[in-house]
């Protein structure tokens, strides 16, 4: 452009001599340039109608970055899918329900702000002077919770609505007061910012709850109130060490020190003196932080949320398939025990190989999702039976297995029932073991299979376990024997054990 203007310059200097009518359109031409270029510039620098742009900015909704906005869509989907596989009616209505909370907060692209500490640190006090002194509009309480009150402020230059929450004291006494700090916890993981109240330095029982809150992402200020009662040394003295116990995951900046409800004074002449409140500091902090970082604190926290949710759903799952597993292992174990009581093998060692059969495994595997052939259970039953034999696991729970039985009936039954006894717990041992192998999508981990099976060993050798264990097998296997009777199996169950061990 400036080229141009210049080009249309020499060539006006060159005709205006010969032709004034035609050099002053030229110059006209010119004016015309210099005009469209401080007309660009000034509207691309954002100097032109000021109004215009802020009744642009007005009518564009409040929105989150895309990018989490969306992994928190998609998690919201992943968690609708896993609820279907919840039988527990209760806990899939629930998750439902969070899942909609979550998605409205999201449409509605609220702040919520949490108080949260001890009750002694004057965590109302400080919602009351900030109802009283927030710069914009205060609103009704918006309904009293089983965790507090929550009002509704409108903070000037930011669009969206902030939610204060006022939440129980932490570190009550009683089961009335533990309830209540549960509640608290979780409102306040739900928080978009939490302002975290003390009025000392930090007690250890104070930093924990702080520090787990900012490790999963909660993005705080530390407010130090009730700063009237100490003079202007201690004052800086105890900001400074809450600085330092902080620091890490609270920035500097973020302390602030205010006194919400300060004691009032008696003057000279008798008159009780009540000092404002003083708060300022806190509400300028607060003003930067939600102005400054308030689209990304709704994202993070609804991200987060939705993620949180995500886990509840799976570990529901994860333990509603590993109750049905286990029931599956409890019963192939028996069913064990007794094809071997009333078949007895010539070597026990042999049990080795046949601690597991391949229809457990398979019915295991269809619980976690995975559609295994009789073949491939096969596979996996007798590698698994290798390496309990290699492990000296068989032999371990022979003797183990003995011991306890010969405390529990006659010496001449423990040798008829000790085969049968030491199958339905190496079944045990082995079934478990493939829990957490599919578990973990067909997985052993680091440690291999060998790991997996000697921590499934060290956790069923426990004492309260083998005692509860043997008198179950007393009444399944040792008393049939004794009895002279058959173990009552059904027909089905019969067979399959036959063929499969």
């Amino acid at each position: 452009m400036l080229w141009l203007i210049n080009s249309l310059y020499r060539l006006y200097i060159q005709i205006s001599f010969t032709a004034p009518l035609l050099g002053n359109l030229l110059l006209l031409l010119l004016i015309a340039l210099l005009g469209l270029i401080i007309f660009a510039f000034v509207y691309y620098i954002g100097l032109l109608g000021p109004a215009q742009k802020g009744q642009r900015r007005r009518l564009i909704p409040p929105r989150v970055p895309e990018v989490k906005t969306e992994a928190a869509s998609e998690t919201l989907k992943a968690v609708r899918q896993q609820v279907t596989q919840i039988q527990d009616e209760v806990a899939r209505q629930a998750l439902l329900t969070r899942s909609r909370e979550i998605e409205s907060i999201l449409d509605r692209g609220e702040l919520l702000v949490v108080v949260f500490g001890t009750g002694s640190a004057g965590k109302t006090s400080l919602v009351n002077a900030l109802l009283g002194r927030m710069i914009g509009e205060v609103g009704a309480p918006m309904g009293t919770t089983e965790v507090g009150e929550t009002y509704s402020l409108k903070l000037k230059g930011l669009n969206r609505q902030i939610l204060l929450t006022d939440t129980p004291g932490i570190l009550e006494a009683g089961i009335a007061g533990t309830q209540r700090e549960q509640m608290a916890r979780e409102l306040a993981t739900e928080a978009d910012l939490l302002l975290f109240v003390v009025d000392n330095d930090l007690r250890q029982s104070e930093y924990v709850p702080l520090q787990h809150l900012a490790e999963i992402g909660k993005r705080s200020l530390l407010i130090l109130n009730k700063i009237d009662l100490y003079g202007e040394p201690d004052k800086e003295k105890i900001i400074a060490r809450l600085r330092q116990r902080v620091r890490g995951f609270i920035g500097p900046s973020d302390v602030v020190a205010i006194a919400a409800n300060p004691e009032s004074v008696e003057l000279e002449n008798g008159e009780i003196f009540e000092p404002e409140p003083d708060i300022m500091p806190l509400i300028r902090r607060l003003a930067a932080v939600l102005r400054s970082e308030g689209e990304d604190l709704v994202a993070d926290n609804i991200l987060l949320q939705s993620q949180r949710l995500g886990e509840e759903a799976r570990t529901i799952i994860d333990n509603q398939r590993r109750q049905q597993a286990e029931k599956v292992v409890e019963r192939f174990q028996w069913i064990g025990a007794g094809v071997i009581a009333v078949t007895p093998l010539p070597v026990v060692d042999l049990l080795a190989t046949a601690a597991v059969n391949a229809q457990m495994v398979v019915e295991i595997g269809r619980i976690y999702g995975c559609e295994l052939n009789m073949e491939r259970g096969r596979e996996l039953a007798l590698s698994l039976g290798k390496t309990l034999a290699s492990l000296g696991i068989v032999k371990g729970a022979i003797q183990l297995l003995s011991t306890a039985l010969q405390l529990n009936v006659a010496t001449y039954v423990v040798g008829k029932a000790i085969q049968g006894v030491t199958a339905a717990y190496l079944t045990r041992i082995a079934g478990r073991s493939f829990i957490e192998y599919f578990r973990h999508n067909q997985d052993w981990g680091d440690g291999g299979m060998t790991e997996v099976v000697q921590q499934q060993f060290q956790l069923n050798r426990r004492d309260e376990f083998i005692k509860a264990f043997v008198q179950d097998a007393i009444a399944r296997v040792v008393k049939p024997l004794t009895d002279n009777s058959e173990t009552e199996l059904e027909p089905r169950d019969y067979n399959n054990q036959q063929q499969d061990w």
